[in-house]
């Protein structure tokens, strides 16, 4: 196996998991490092494929991951929903705010 090329998407994935556990305890601030993260793992990953062609075990053995980081994102992005349209309605509220 290509342990190597597997090894990102396993990085990938726990840190979409970790992703999702901040994001039920509302810690976006977390939720945004850990997204800086995926991204640094995800340009690492495009750098080490460069030609690299994954086995059909392999190849298996990467959907399944990939499913679950979906899957993990999928959840990340409906919890967060309600706090993106939280921010856009601060961001859009036209009554100045004294404080």
């Amino acid at each position: 196996m290509n342990s190597a090329l597997l090894n990102y998407y396993e990085a990938i994935e726990k840190a979409s998991q970790d992703m999702l556990e901040a994001a039920r305890l509302g810690n976006w601030d977390h939720v945004l490092k850990l997204e800086g993260a995926c991204a640094l793992l995800i340009s690492q990953l495009k750098h080490s494929a460069n030609g690299q062609v994954l086995g059909a075990d392999e190849a298996k053995f990467k959907s399944r991951i990939m499913q679950r980081i979906l899957g993990n994102d999928a959840q990340v992005r409906q919890l967060a929903e309600p706090w993106i349209d939280h921010l856009d309605a601060l961001l859009t509220d036209p009554t100045p705010t004294v404080h």
